[in-house]
């Protein structure tokens, strides 16, 4: 294909990380009638993954494997931040409800950036987030086959600057949960919280 921008595609697949010794864990993977679609040239998927998928022809199959570098990028010791729970707090007081352990939430910095931040400590005087993304330093396999690959509608390109601008999710799934494949720019899924100390504006997603 010559234009490769603003093409609408949809793949099937499976994402496996792969430790050092060679042993494979599976990440994620598209479910049965709910592929991964996408347009290319907005930047809502990993460039390494745009560039190895657009390039398909409906039903070819594909199996590569993404670096870190080339993926969320290597851990960061410095993405890891303990904040006060105040800033956690909802009508004074704590949201237990969504902010726990494991959660997946969304922060904001002073320049109202939005990125995504996973609780991995709730204390007595502070809640520890890393803003490392739950796959950065891993080294990622893509497995799947291409369902299709064809020019993007105006209409369904509209409805991508509508997410991209705010107005949406943006990611491309139908429900903006799962991964598939791509690093959750918009920042639009989990609990928003405002973030106002200096060092947290990494936008790992």
């Amino acid at each position: 294909m010559d234009n490769q921008q603003n093409k609408y595609i949809s793949v099937s697949y499976q994402l496996h990380s792969i430790d050092a010794d060679g042993s494979k864990h599976l990440e994620e993977q598209t479910q049965q009638g709910n592929p991964f679609q996408f347009i290319s040239g907005f930047g809502v998927t990993l460039d390494a993954f745009e560039q190895q998928i657009v390039g398909l022809t409906p039903g070819e199959k594909f199996d590569f494997t993404l670096q870190p570098t080339e993926a969320f990028g290597e851990y960061d010791s410095e993405g890891v931040h303990k904040l006060n729970r105040e800033m956690f707090s909802i009508n004074g007081h704590f949201d237990h409800e969504n902010i726990y352990e494991g959660a997946v939430i969304t922060l904001m910095d002073a320049d109202e950036k939005r990125f995504m931040a996973r609780v991995t400590k709730v204390e007595e005087d502070g809640v520890t987030v890393d803003t490392n993304h739950p796959l950065a330093g891993s080294t990622l396999q893509f497995t799947g086959v291409v369902l299709e690959n064809r020019d993007a509608t105006n209409e369904e390109i509209q409805h991508m600057l509508n997410h991209l601008s705010g107005e949406g999710c943006g990611c491309g799934c139908d429900d903006c949960e799962g991964g598939c494949g791509h690093d959750h720019k918009d920042g639009c899924c989990g609990h928003e919280h405002h973030h106002h100390e200096g060092g947290c504006g990494h936008c790992h997603h």
